[in-house]
Order: structure tokens, then C-alpha cells, then sequence
């Protein structure tokens, strides 16, 4: 069986990772929803883990950080 994770709590690692990106950047939750699109109750459901991230969402988010989606997934 195909999993994408290795434990069962790796996947939501990058919960933890966009968190403090947000915050090494001295963004709010709400600014970072502006720049997405999106309110900001939504990010915050994300921030939760309650809804999966977007692939779109992730590859704006990599822009925004300048950083690439293997580092936002923790990916080795």
C-alpha cells in the first residue's frame, strides 16, 4: 500500500513549517490569505491541518518564502 508519509505524524510536518515560515516573515495569517486569495478563516483551517493545503496554494506559498515545495513538505 502507497503512503505518503513515513509516520503517521510526518504529514502534518508541513502544518508546522508554513507556521514559522508565516512567522520568520513577520506575516499575519491574514496577509498571507490576502496574498492567496482566500479569507482569512480559511488559512487558518489549513494552519489546522482541518483541509489539505491546495497544490496551488503550496506553489504560491513557495514563491512567497522563496523556498521549494520539498522544503515546506520537510522532504529530505
Amino acid at each position: 500500500m502507497f503512503t505518503w508519509y513515513n509516520n503517521p505524524g510526518d504529514h502534518m510536518d508541513y502544518l508546522k513549517i508554513i507556521r514559522d515560515l508565516r512567522e520568520d516573515h513577520d506575516l499575519t495569517q491574514q496577509q498571507v490569505a490576502d496574498y492567496l486569495g482566500i479569507s482569512q478563516t480559511m488559512y487558518a483551517r489549513y494552519g489546522r491541518g482541518a483541509i489539505e493545503l491546495p497544490l496551488w496554494h503550496l506553489q504560491k506559498l513557495c514563491d512567497l518564502y522563496h523556498v521549494t515545495a520539498d522544503q515546506i513538505l520537510g522532504r529530505k
